[in-house]
């Protein structure tokens, strides 16, 4: 069978709504995608525009969707892309649906305190000239030259 498997890095952007269905439970929340780039110009990082997907998940899957993800968790997601096209109101609308694999138990995101730079902060151009060695540093190259 061909599916389409994506892997989506963004944010949950609602709560996760569970219920429980004949067939067992059935979990969805949406998600957030929004791209960063680089603005040359402006020496910044620019947010591109966001894109949303629905994620769903059945049974213990949804279970344990729903005891892990909150709103605004960073998450990566992995599923099927699923893309339909439907008629509400008299308007022609897309919908796009990922499904989620939790499907071997639960986690839950604890945000890391920082000491370091965020990731997205861009170095200043560093060149071996401009590097300070530490005298550990100085000490095992000194030690390497005697070595060899």
């Amino acid at each position: 069978m061909n599916e389409t498997l994506v892997t989506l890095v963004g944010n949950a952007a609602t709560a996760v709504e569970f219920r429980e269905t004949a067939t067992g439970g059935m979990a969805r929340f949406r998600f957030a995608v929004t791209p960063r780039r680089w603005d040359r110009e402006k020496q910044l990082w620019a947010d591109g525009r966001t894109s949303f997907y629905t994620v769903w998940s059945w049974r213990t899957l949804a279970a344990n969707l729903a005891g892990s993800v909150s709103v605004g968790e960073p998450l990566v997601v992995h599923g099927r892309l699923k893309v339909r096209e439907e008629e509400q109101a008299g308007q022609r609308r897309t919908f796009v649906d990922v499904g989620h694999d939790l499907s071997r138990g639960t986690s839950a995101f604890r945000r890391a305190a920082r000491a370091e730079p965020l990731l997205t902060e861009r170095p200043e151009r560093v060149t071996d000239g401009d590097v300070q060695k530490s005298p550990k540093q100085r000490e095992h190259d000194s030690a390497m030259a005697a070595v060899s």
